[in-house]
């Protein structure tokens, strides 16, 4: 069994300068940025009143002062302020010149065109010009596009951007027992989740998938299906039929399509009969058919093997918690991925009965690794949390 460190040491040595795109900001979202982002101008691009109020000058102080103009967000000031003058001024307005303060509206009143103040006003409630960013400054590197990346985005005026192209990924789907959600099951079947729950993994993270459907236990069939995802796709995803088992046609279906095995067996928990292997810029990934398995290899091995022909080196996520209970385990040959609720900084393990057991994953947000050797850990152990 490889150590599935190893395993990721050769997964990220796939990252690869990827080819580009432009793509709209609105469609951006989940997507890689594949350039460094500058700020063209500075931000704000001039001083301007951090809330409602009246524009003074620092140096003028008054108890009350004569109203110029009233200065609205997006307009601007027609006139100067001398002493004894103010204008009144919106959040987000040009602060007029003569001006380097707002007393805000809370703390005044006006009375025939006159301001006066009724409390005293400590800050001075202005964003300098250039105060959030300079002209040139670094605002994004590549990275995957969030919420908040696309506003950064808009608020530079950035219509498109280049990101990496996406990846096509296919999903193949291995067993005689399985069928599909909606078909009516036999004695000895179960419903497929794995199929399209890869997909949704795929999909989620900004890449395309196509789903080949079920290929029953037949080496014929499989390798017809192995020849039309690897024509087809950049990666390509089996679930099953990588064990040990009679009709396990897998890892040899993948040899005799000419496809190089880099590793098979991984000392991991959930996921040991994992297989990677690549053929001619194509990768393929043999998962287990237990769909816990298939989920946890997904997010710790195959994310970033994706990420990386993106060509971005990808980082999961991760919370700093304590767990809440002692934790023991009798297999201590593998490093094991637990699912747990992260509530706050407290780490709750959940009842998991292990690799089958797929309906607890929909009570986690999070996964914590023991690692190999390790048969207990105690109450209020730190862990790192990988967020999923």
């Amino acid at each position: 069994m490889l150590d599935p460190d190893k395993a990721l040491e050769q997964l990220y040595s796939f990252r690869r300068v990827p080819e580009t795109e432009t793509c709209s900001v609105k469609a951006a979202l989940n997507r890689v940025l594949a350039e460094e982002i500058r700020s063209p101008f500075e931000i704000p691009p001039f001083d301007k009143a951090a809330m409602d109020g009246y524009a003074v000058s620092l140096s003028d102080e008054q108890p009350s002062y004569r109203i110029l103009e009233t200065i609205a967000a997006g307009e601007t000031p027609r006139l100067k302020v001398g002493p004894g003058e103010c204008s009144k001024i919106m959040t987000g307005a040009m602060m007029p010149a003569g001006t380097d303060k707002v007393v805000r509206v809370e703390y005044t009143e006006e009375r025939d065109g006159v301001m006066h103040v009724t409390e005293p006003e400590p800050y001075s409630n202005v964003i300098a010009r250039g105060e959030n960013l300079k002209k040139g400054e670094t605002v994004l590197t590549p990275r995957v596009l969030r919420p908040q990346d696309i506003g950064v985005l808009c608020s530079l005026g950035y219509a498109d951007v280049e990101v990496s192209k996406t990846l096509l990924i296919g999903v193949i789907a291995t067993g005689s027992e399985l069928k599909d959600p909606g078909e009516k099951l036999e004695a000895g079947q179960i419903y497929n989740s794995n199929g399209l729950q890869l997909c949704a993994q795929i999909e989620a993270m900004g890449c395309r998938s196509e789903y080949f459907g079920i290929v029953p236990d037949s080496p014929d069939r499989l390798g017809d299906a192995v020849e039309r995802g690897l024509a087809a796709c950049d990666v390509l995803l089996l679930s099953g039929g990588v064990s040990m088992g009679s009709f396990d046609f897998v890892p040899s279906m993948l040899a005799e399509k000419g496809v190089n095995i880099h590793f098979h067996k991984l000392a991991i928990k959930p996921g040991k009969p994992t297989l990677f292997g690549e053929k001619q810029d194509r990768y393929v990934f043999g998962l287990p058919g237990n769909p816990v398995s298939t989920f946890i290899i997904f997010e710790v091995m195959v994310k970033p093997l994706l990420y990386g022909l993106m060509g971005l080196k990808w980082a999961p996520p991760e919370v700093i918690g304590r767990l809440t209970v002692d934790f023991r385990r009798r297999d201590t040959e593998r490093t094991e991925y637990v699912p747990v609720v992260l509530t706050g900084d407290n780490i709750r393990l959940i009842s998991y009965h292990g690799s089958s057991h797929l309906n607890a994953l929909s009570e986690a947000n999070g996964l914590i690794r023991v690692d190999r050797g390790v048969a207990e850990v105690k109450k209020g152990t730190r862990f790192n949390v990988r967020l999923v």
